[in-house]
C-alpha cells in the first residue's frame, strides 16, 4: 500500500507569497518528525520536570495543619476553579434556578463554537463574536470568582458600594450606630433609639 503525499507546487506564485510571508507552515512547513518530535519535545518536557523539581527542592511548600474532623471551619469554599459556579448557586434564592444556571455554564461553552465557525479566519480582532462572547464570559467569571469569596452581602457588589451606605448610616444615625451596624451580626437586635 502507496503512501500519498502532497507535493507543494513551489512554481505558483500564490503559494510562493504565502510561504514568504510566513504562512502555509501548516501544509508545508518542516516536518514534525524528527525536527519537533526528536529534538524540541524532550528538551521542553524535561526541561519542565526540572524546573518542578527544583522548585520542590528549594522552595517546598509546607503542608499546613493537621484536619480536625470535629471543627467545621466557618465557611466551607469549594476549590477556587469553582468560585464562578458557587455564586450563582449562592446567590440565585430558588435553588431548582441556581443548579439550572450552573448546568448552562458548560451548555453555554459549548455553543461558543458554533457561534461563528463560517468565519474562517484565526484572528480574534476579525472573529467580532467569538471575540465578545469570550471577553464578557471571561469579565463575568471574574466578578462571579472575586465575589464568592467574599460575604454573601458584599458578593454582589463586591464591596464597592460600602462607603455609599456607610454615608447614610452617618446621615441617619451617627457614628455608633454605623460601628453597631458594622460590627454586629445580629441587626434586628439594633436599638434605634439612640
Amino acid at each position: 500500500m502507496g503512501v500519498i503525499t502532497k507535493k507543494p507546487d513551489l512554481n505558483d506564485p500564490v503559494l510562493r507569497a504565502k510561504l514568504a510571508k510566513g504562512m502555509g507552515h501548516n501544509y508545508y512547513g518542516e516536518p514534525a518528525w524528527p525536527n519537533d518530535l526528536l529534538y524540541i519535545f524532550p528538551v521542553v518536557i524535561l526541561g519542565t520536570i526540572a524546573c518542578n523539581v527544583g522548585l520542590a527542592v528549594l522552595e517546598p511548600s509546607m503542608i499546613g495543619e493537621p484536619a480536625d474532623p470535629f471543627a467545621t471551619p466557618l465557611e466551607i469554599l469549594p476549590e477556587w476553579y469553582f468560585f464562578p459556579v458557587f455564586q450563582i448557586l449562592r446567590t440565585v434564592p430558588n435553588k431548582l434556578l441556581g443548579v439550572l444556571l450552573m448546568v448552562s455554564v458548560p451548555a453555554g461553552l459549548l455553543t461558543v463554537p458554533f457561534l461563528e465557525n463560517v468565519n474562517k479566519f484565526q484572528n480574534p480582532f476579525r472573529r467580532p463574536v467569538a471575540t465578545t462572547v469570550f471577553l464578557i464570559g471571561t469579565a463575568v467569571a471574574l466578578w462571579l470568582g472575586i465575589g464568592a469569596t467574599l460575604p454573601i452581602d458584599k458578593s454582589l457588589t463586591l464591596g464597592l458600594f460600602q462607603i455609599q451606605i456607610d454615608l447614610e448610616i452617618l446621615r441617619e444615625g451617627g457614628v455608633l450606630r454605623m460601628y453597631l451596624v458594622r460590627h454586629t451580626s445580629k441587626l434586628i437586635l439594633l436599638d434605634t433609639s439612640f
